[in-house]
C-alpha cells in the first residue's frame, strides 16, 4: 500500500471520528443537557487538538471550532 493511501485512510478515520463526536455534542447542546455536553466538549476538543497536532486538520481550524463550540456550550442553561 502506498504511503499516501495509508495516510488518506488514517485521516479519513480521524475526520469521521471528529464528525461523530461533534454530532454527539450538538445533540446534547440542543437537548439542553449541560453536564453531558460538557463531557462531550472535553472529548471533542481533545480529539481536535490531536488531529491538529498530526496535521489532519489545520491548527487554526481546530482552534476556531473549539471556540465556537465553547460559545454554544456557554449559551446552554
Amino acid at each position: 500500500m502506498r504511503n499516501s493511501a495509508r495516510k488518506q485512510l488514517q485521516n479519513k478515520s480521524v475526520k469521521s471520528r471528529l464528525g461523530t463526536l461533534q454530532k454527539k455534542y450538538t445533540d446534547f447542546v440542543t437537548a439542553g443537557k449541560k453536564t453531558e455536553a460538557t463531557a462531550a466538549y472535553k472529548d471533542l476538543t481533545s480529539a481536535l487538538d490531536k488531529a491538529a497536532k498530526t496535521g489532519t486538520v489545520h491548527r487554526s481550524t481546530a482552534s476556531r471550532k473549539k471556540s465556537r463550540l465553547a460559545l454554544r456550550l456557554n449559551k446552554v442553561k
